[in-house]
């Protein structure tokens, strides 16, 4: 098997993450890595050893030469970084969402296309199992007509407790759960549905405008499906990530990204849930289709116009 050297732009929760997972795949070893923060490289060394890291960004992408470029900082500097891998001729697996601002992402998109440059969105839902099956049964109708489709989000804090580390998470700016996880469930439904349009967004933020969003009441159009989606944050038990899909004749419940149930009844069976950790498992379905990428063959993943797709969507529920 040919190996690919990746290169990481952004050693917080989701660079390290994903150095686990790139070193786990037979398929990727890790060029370098870079990050401008002091402490993101600490945690980073005392977490993985001898890995490479470059001074500057300039440097990983024109020197180490990376085959992937994993971009993986927080949003509003995704096409800084991305422009310098298409001058490179480096293909890109930038980190969701692609961006906060329309204009540079619609501007990123366009020069990707019109330069045929290889890339994909790091949604993971695009090889998620129980997302496979939900459409297998869509396509074989065994759901019977969709009636609705309900997205709901629920957490004790926000960030959670393991991204704190990510302060900038909290700010309006770029951060906030609507863009972090409502983008993934975006994605899934227009996956599922096609093109979704917003029909009417209520998002309510606290009194320190810096601060992002706390709760959130909107609905969604799939042509004739209605996409109901409620978010809050505050309060304590657990925390709720799921979307259910309501048919005539069976309706489908995924819950936390990975665990698929079914019911045609009173009660719900779970069809899908994995032994092992789902995400990590997930991911490498998704490197194993980043491979599929990079040698041409048929693959799943997003690509920056279904992510520029999400962008629109969730930029314009989050506006007041």
């Amino acid at each position: 098997m040919k190996q690919y050297n990746a290169g990481i732009i952004g050693l917080g929760i989701m660079g390290r993450r994903m150095i686990a997972n790139f070193a786990k795949h037979p398929a990727f070893k890790i060029a370098s890595v870079w990050d401008p923060s002091s402490k993101s490289i600490e945690a980073t060394k005392q977490e993985f050893q001898n890995m490479h890291f470059s001074e500057t960004p300039e440097q990983l992408i024109n020197e180490a030469r990376p085959d992937l470029l994993y971009i993986a900082c927080p949003p509003e500097f995704h096409k800084q970084y991305a422009l310098q891998a298409v001058d490179a001729s480096i293909p890109l697996y930038l980190e969701k969402p692609l961006g906060v601002d329309i204009q540079e992402s619609e501007s990123l998109v366009d020069l990707l296309e019109r330069k045929n440059h290889i890339n994909a969105v790091n949604f993971v839902q695009a090889s998620s199992e129980a997302i496979e099956k939900v459409q297998t049964l869509l396509n074989n109708s065994e759901l019977g007509n969709v009636k609705g489709v309900d997205i709901i989000l629920q957490y004790q804090q926000w960030p959670r407790a393991w991204q704190v580390e990510a302060d900038w998470l909290r700010f309006k700016a770029s951060g906030g759960y609507i863009r972090e996880v409502l983008s993934h469930f975006i994605f899934v439904v227009e996956r599922l549905f096609g093109e979704a349009k917003v029909d009417f967004s209520h998002p309510t933020f606290p009194n320190d405008s810096e601060l992002c969003e706390t709760h959130l009441q909107a609905k969604l159009k799939c042509g004739t499906i209605p996409i109901n989606i409620f978010g809050s944050c505050g309060g304590h038990g657990p925390d709720r990530q799921e979307i259910t899909i309501w048919g005539a004749g069976k309706s489908a419940k995924i819950s936390d990204f990975y665990l698929l149930e079914l019911s045609e009844d009173d009660e719900w069976s779970t069809i899908s849930q994995t032994q092992g950790d789902p995400r990590s498992e997930t991911l490498q379905r998704q490197l194993d289709n980043i491979v599929n990428l990079l040698e041409g063959h048929s693959q799943p993943l997003a690509n920056a116009r279904t992510a520029l797709s999400v962008q629109k969507i969730i930029e314009r529920l989050l506006l007041v």
